[in-house]
């Protein structure tokens, strides 16, 4: 045996016994029952499902989203970065919902492709992805600004009314009436709210004929606007976001008059965790304790030293999550809180966005895939049994066709497919490549290709065998002449499959991602390790006659 033929071999070995160590992995984790899999340790199931083959949506179920990111609007300097900026948020948010092995990629120029195996909530990751998460600390008007305010959208909807023939005309109401008759037609929006304490509310019943009426009024016009910039408010008026129940035993909702401009944003909490018993009327509920920078703490030491007896609003994606009356001011390092009837999950994700950071730009859902996982056991069972079928019919061919040869076609088609998973469960990259139910024909279809390869040598050594050539130079003649067929042909499916991995998505890639590895496997193991084999044989045994 020649030196070089030494190493060919040592490196066949070596190679198949790797991918066999790497694809036992997979073969040991899917072969466990959900019994055997309970019974086992955490830490030594979960290294087995690390390093074994990872199952795509379409096989594992879960969902694939794709998200378009609205960048109108941004500062030319903030859109280039947009994107960058987009995919770390949803990471970090997507880190901590807990999903396993999540893949998120950019698509284009401004869509995101989102897919989240195995997740059972989708409307709860929908929330948690979709939502900006810009937080805001806002300071509430005053009971005096609250007036001026009412007082502007009063005016405003007394004209709109008197326009649409709604109210008596002006010279009409003089006519006698009552008092409470009157009041309504002077302070048509303001004669229907309730005070309490510092706030203004409105029957909870009334609540869609205020959102209307404010609806048919030019509000940046109507509310007082910034000083030196008409038509910009200095305001903005918000629902709270719960009833209450106040001494004549009606439900009213809180609608604040927030100022525009808010006190800080969410850039200044630096963590942001669930504290139980944080709300006093709502002790069983959780809530969301805020830890500040240095700089947000001082900042808010100082405005609320300013401003007790006024109410201070945490609002998150213009919704107002809280609001507190300021009693005491509050020092610098003091935790702030988001409290209400939140549940443990909702608490629960909305620290996850706050620790996460707001995303750049809103996004939108366009297109959404759900797939449950008895969908996906079905499809793995009926691809397991396709895949068996054309291996055995693939088999008998080669036994019955190339006889002795045909051995050895086999044993490289099943090391191909140990290369295949192997190479699919191992390859440093990430995110590491996911077997699709695309996928699982693109190995189907490498099982028929593997052996296309040892149809073509075959064929030519037999040429060979006819020639009246020894068993030794048919084998290395045929090899060689082979070569550059199979290597025109498999290079050319190469590129084809690269192209389909450049700009395909989804199925597209995971067809494109079997049929590489595929075809890379086959080459080795046609080329190099049947030659191997042929060569050991032909020099151990100095066999006379070939079967083939």
């Amino acid at each position: 045996m020649t030196s070089n033929m030494r190493w060919r071999a040592l490196l066949v070995v070596i190679v198949v016994l790797l991918a066999a160590w790497k694809a036992s992995y997979t073969f040991r984790f899917f072969s466990l029952s959900e019994d055997e899999k309970g019974q086992m340790p955490a830490e030594e199931l979960q290294s087995i499902e690390d390093q074994s083959l990872r199952l795509g949506l379409d096989l594992q179920g879960g969902m694939h989203l794709v998200l378009e990111v609205d960048k109108e609007g941004l500062p030319e300097d903030e859109a280039r970065d947009a994107m960058e900026r987009a995919l770390e948020v949803l990471g970090n948010r997507i880190d901590q919902f807990g999903v396993s092995e999540p893949s998120i990629q950019q698509e284009g120029e401004d869509r995101i492709i989102v897919q989240l195996p195995g997740l059972q909530d989708e409307q709860r990751a929908k929330r948690l992805i979709g939502r900006t998460a810009l937080l805001e600390f806002v300071p509430a008007e005053s009971t005096e600004g609250i007036d001026i305010v009412f007082r502007m959208i009063d005016r405003a909807l007394l004209e709109v009314m008197e326009a649409e023939g709604e109210v008596p005309a002006e010279t009409e109401m003089d006519l006698p009436a009552g008092e409470a008759e009157q009041l309504e037609r002077e302070h048509p929006f303001s004669s229907r709210a309730r005070y309490y304490g510092n706030l203004t509310f409105f029957l909870a019943s009334d609540m869609a004929w205020v959102d209307e009426q404010l609806a048919k009024l030019d509000l940046p016009n109507v509310l007082p606007s910034k000083e030196g910039e008409p038509g910009v408010p200095r305001v903005r008026l918000r629902w709270g976001p719960e009833n209450w129940v106040l001494p004549d035993e009606n439900e009213y909702r809180p609608l604040y008059v927030l100022n525009a401009d808010a006190l800080m944003t969410g850039s200044v909490v630096v963590s942001a965790d669930i504290r139980p018993g944080l709300d006093q009327d709502h002790p069983n509920s959780p809530g969301v304790s805020l830890r500040l920078t240095r700089q947000g703490g001082r900042i808010f030491a100082d405005y609320t030293g300013d401003n007790i007896g006024n109410y201070v609003a945490m609002v998150l994606d213009e919704k107002v999550q809280s609001a507190a009356v300021i009693s005491t001011r509050i020092p610098a390092g003091t935790p702030a809180s988001i409290t209400g009837s939140f549940t443990d999950e909702e608490a629960r994700d909305l620290a996850i966005m706050l620790r996460a950071g707001k995303l750049p730009a809103p996004m939108t859902v366009i297109e959404e895939r759900t797939v449950g996982p008895s969908l996906g056991r079905d499809s793995i069972n009926l691809g397991i049994r396709a895949m068996l079928i054309g291996g055995v019919l693939v088999v008998l061919f080669m036994l019955i066709y190339y006889k002795a040869a045909g051995v050895v076609a086999v044993g490289a088609l099943g090391a191909n497919i140990l290369l295949i998973v192997a190479l699919m469960a191992g390859l440093p990259v990430n995110p590491r490549p996911a077997l699709t139910l695309p996928g699982l024909a693109g190995i189907i279809l490498t099982i028929g290709m593997a052996v296309d390869a040892n149809v073509l040598i075959f064929e030519r050594i037999r040429e060979e065998l006819r020639n009246q050539k020894t068993i030794r130079a048919a084998i290395r003649d045929g090899y060689e002449r082979a070569f550059m067929t199979i290597m025109d042909a498999n290079v050319t499916t190469l590129i084809a499959a690269g192209v389909l991995l450049r700009f395909g998505s989804g199925p597209i890639k995971g067809f494109a991602v079997t049929l590489s590895l595929g075809i890379l496997a086959s080459m080795f193991t046609a080329i190099v390790a049947t030659r191997v084999v042929f060569d050991l044989v032909t020099i151990k045994w100095n066999v006379k006659h070939l079967s083939i």
